[in-house]
């Protein structure tokens, strides 16, 4: 099989670059060939003989926005000439409008464009004007991508229901969780004191950007107050953060440790107890599966994406993410319980293994194939991707 990714990163070290990197090394284990239109690749699949590496370089051109229109029109024009060669395109959302076979979608913008934590709700300057322009036109194209796909893929079932919710048909959507690093990220223990956090006392954690209120950080903190045995490690960027301050006024200086932005996570999350990450918008948490891979009881909310991983064995799941005294009850039941903890611990890592980066990209290849295949043997191979009438290998509806 002759299989095109497009996408900007095929990586390890950024979320869907990592799946895409991922997905790339199983295709290629199984002697498919492979055309990568993007703008980094990973040193070893560039170097690979079954690669052929088109570059779509957009190094240079200011904003982000800029940056992924041009990547989508130099892509698609790469495909209008080339797709006769191809046997199976996978893209990433509205990276380009070019018809796809299979359309990996990790954010749907239409939902974020609705959120009331939407970044155009609380900057009302010109870069909340910019980031609201951004998602806007994301939001329009992306519907337009969905379209053309043959098999539209949802990371996490929060994002399946996004998707029929701007009318994406559920016999359409398959979904395929993101994968984790099993070795990496694995139970054990660490020093603390090495790592700058607190000893001897029952610890969790918070990792993410804590310069918006769309992580829900300040929510974590009111509940904190009610939680007195409780400290609390908060990994990220601290400039332009509120949150120290309101930690301060709070009176939570001793108990709240902001470490800044780290990437050493996988030692931190051997280091403390529990996993706190009540977000207010999620379409799915990388960190949210590396805390379960890492044995740590989980207090999520279903506006995170990926929730659903998370079972009563293994955490805790707030049906509304704002929900001060839920969240200090959630904490505190797990606090007052140390073989409780122990029991989610062993849960939480049973949970993690069963979604490995090879699991997912197995799933993904096999889909490719099964998809290549049906079109061999139909006879209306010689229409478009955007024609083809629609054959699922996976049952009625697409779920797992």
């Amino acid at each position: 099989m002759k299989l095109c990714i497009v996408t900007h990163k095929i990586k390890k070290g950024d979320g869907q670059g990592r799946v895409n990197y991922e997905v790339a090394n199983e295709a290629i284990r199984r002697g498919h060939e492979l055309t990568l239109l993007a703008s980094e690749v990973a040193p070893e699949l560039e170097e690979n003989s079954q690669v052929n590496w088109i570059k779509i370089p957009v190094k240079g051109y200011p904003t982000e926005f800029v940056r992924n229109f041009i990547f989508a029109q130099k892509s698609a024009d790469w495909l209008r000439k080339h797709r006769s060669e191809i046997d199976l395109v996978k893209v990433n959302g509205a990276i380009n409008l070019a018809a796809a076979d299979v359309n990996a979608v990790h954010f749907v913008h239409s939902s974020w464009l609705r959120s009331p934590v939407h970044i155009s709700r609380d900057r009302r300057d010109l870069y909340g004007f910019y980031q609201w322009l951004f998602t806007a036109f994301n939001a329009r194209w992306e519907k337009q991508a969905f379209q053309k796909a043959q098999v539209v893929v949802a990371v996490s079932e929060k994002v399946a229901q996004e998707l029929v919710n701007i009318g994406v048909p559920r016999s359409r959507i398959k979904v395929i969780v993101n994968g984790v690093d099993l070795e990496e990220f694995t139970p054990g223990e660490s020093n603390r004191q090495k790592l700058g956090l607190p000893e001897n006392v029952t610890l969790a954690l918070f990792a993410g950007d804590i310069r918006t209120p769309r992580k829900n950080l300040d929510t974590v903190l009111h509940a904190l107050v009610k939680v007195p045995n409780l400290h609390l490690a908060v990994v990220g960027h601290i400039e332009g953060s509120p949150f120290p301050q309101l930690a301060a006024f709070l009176g939570l200086s001793d108990r709240v440790h902001f470490v800044g932005f780290r990437r050493d996570i996988p030692e931190i999350m051997r280091s403390v107890d529990l996993f706190i990450f009540p977000s207010r918008y999620e379409a799915c948490s990388l960190v949210l599966l590396e805390a379960l891979s890492s044995g740590l009881p989980v207090i999520t909310a279903t506006a995170t994406g990926g929730a659903e991983l998370v079972t009563p064995e293994c955490g805790i799941v707030l049906t509304d993410s704002n929900d001060v005294d839920a969240l200090a009850v959630a904490m505190m039941s797990l606090v007052s319980g140390d073989m409780l903890m122990q029991q989610m611990s062993q849960a939480a890592r049973s949970v993690a293994e069963q979604h490995s980066w090879t699991s997912m990209a197995q799933t993904y290849v096999d889909l490719f194939e099964e998809l290549s295949k049906n079109a061999e043997h139909r006879s209306d191979t010689d229409l478009s991707p955007s024609t083809r009438p629609l054959t699922l290998p996976f049952g009625a509806t697409g779920a797992n």
